[in-house]
């Protein structure tokens, strides 16, 4: 964007505990069988404004303050006696911090235009973390003055929960409601080691058990075969953006009558849209799952989400009822996605020999909203919402389709944005199984359901079974 745009580097020493050697954690691996899957860098990566007065010796002393803290920073991939990867910490290094100098004259609005640019284009950019450091940052600075510093994380260290944690430690977002820190916190290296163990190993026995029962009778693909090859403007993977206000109200106001949380509430919404846009019920899906209830896992620097299955039957009942359904579901889907990948992909591979053809669950939805979640729970606890709310903020509903994707090993790909009170949806879609027509049916579906079922607990779901 700037020409004339300087770059240095500071490098910046750290050292700290935690250094060591083990295997693979099962986050990791199933992290590194959705970049091998999809050709994604599944990077988190942002711009954020720099306070004012801070400066960047400041910046570059906390950048060296986290990778000493935690050791999961410090991790690159190694290779084992056996040829395969595994995890290596470092006791110490250095790590460079980019420094980006634009030209003075720059309209302010365009240097945070640059910074976010910036963020995306680190977000697309592969590591090679049998080389560089999980972290990378970088200070934008205007007329010598640190304006945005730009955060990028490797996935196989983080997911969004660990991404939250390191933010506000860098106070770039507030966690009001974090606990206290859990002595019985793991670190990668040990969780690495435990999954090994025969405890664990039975852990991974039982979800493996639970994932059998999902997939047994499963079709080839949950929507079916590409009927429609051109896709959209002759491109079949397509990713947008839908935004609901009034969903989010409308969520809030079932969650409340139901006694349930908004998760759950827009799981049951997003079935029943599902149904009424496609015809297909019961719906298996793949709920990612953050597995953070678990003992020493609440504050693990660590890529501790993991895919759960659930099937959730939306037809000829009634919304209140597919809230229920679906609370029951994704409360199993939580207690069964923790396991080994390994151990699923070959119990997968068998029961396609059983059945006599290969079949997936090709839909995946993604809640990944840390901050926003437990404000939206606590504003449906604390207050009742109205129609006439729902009424003025319909009009800022909005969909758009952004552009498209080379590949998707999904059909549909649905993720929560943490996009403060509204349902901001993340989506990917393969046209070539749905048809435009379906595909944003569905997506403004998710709206129509939960503002028919906001006050009314016998609202059918319309869903033919």
């Amino acid at each position: 964007m700037f020409a004339e745009t300087a770059e240095a580097q500071v490098l910046v020493p750290f050292a700290g505990p935690g250094a060591g050697t083990a295997p693979l954690t099962w986050g990791q691996l199933a992290i590194m069988q959705d970049m091998r899957e999809t050709g994604w860098t599944h990077n988190v990566s942002g711009a954020h404004p720099v306070p004012a007065g801070v400066t960047v010796a400041q910046l570059a002393a906390q950048l060296g303050d986290l990778m000493s803290r935690y050791p999961a920073l410090r991790m690159r991939l190694g290779t084992d006696d056996r040829g395969e990867p595994c995890q290596v910490v470092s006791a110490d290094g250095e790590i460079a911090l980019d420094v980006l100098d634009v030209p003075d004259d720059a309209d302010p609005a365009d240097v945070a235009k640059f910074a976010y640019e910036l963020g995306h284009a680190r977000l697309l950019t592969h590591y090679d973390l049998y080389r560089d450091w999980s972290v990378r940052m970088a200070v934008v600075r205007h007329r010598g003055v640190p304006v945005h510093r730009v955060l990028t994380l490797d996935h196989l260290v983080v997911d969004g929960t660990a991404t939250a944690l390191l933010m506000a430690d860098l106070g770039l977002v507030d966690l009001a409601a974090r606990r206290t820190p859990d002595p019985r916190t793991v670190d990668l290296l040990d969780l690495g080691r435990r999954e090994r163990t025969p405890p664990l190993r039975r852990v991974s026995d039982r979800a493996v058990r639970h994932w059998e029962t999902h997939l047994r009778a499963i079709p080839p693909s949950t929507f079916g075969e590409v009927t429609n090859p051109a896709g959209r403007h002759g491109r079949r993977f397509w990713h947008g953006r839908f935004s609901s206000p009034a969903a989010h109200l409308a969520v809030r106001a079932i969650a409340r009558r139901t006694r349930t949380d908004t998760s759950r509430v827009l799981l049951a919404v997003i079935a029943v849209a599902v149904g009424r846009a496609t015809g297909v019920s019961p719906l298996t899906a793949k709920l990612i799952v953050g597995n953070r209830f678990r003992p020493g896992f609440a504050e693990a620097i660590a890529p501790l989400s993991q895919n759960g299955v659930l099937t959730v039957d939306a037809a000829d009942t009634t919304v209140d009822e597919v809230v229920t359904r679906a609370r029951r579901a994704s409360v199993a889907a939580g207690m069964y996605a923790y396991y080994d990948p390994v151990q699923l992909a070959e119990t997968s591979a068998r029961l396609d020999d059983e059945r006599g053809y290969p079949a997936r669950v090709t839909l995946r939805i993604n809640d990944r909203r840390v901050v926003t979640r437990q404000a939206a729970d606590d504003a449906a606890r604390a207050g009742e919402v109205t129609p006439e709310q729902i009424r003025r903020k319909a009009v800022e509903t909005f969909l758009v389709w952004d552009g498209t994707l080379d590949h998707l090993p999904e059909q549909a790909f649905i993720t929560v944005e943490d996009h403060p009170d509204t349902i901001f949806l993340q989506v990917i879609f393969d046209l070539g199984c749905f048809t435009e027509a379906q595909a944003e049916a569905l997506l403004r579906g998710v709206e129509e359901v939960a503002v028919e079922a906001a006050f009314d607990p016998t609202a059918p779901t319309r869903v033919t079974g």
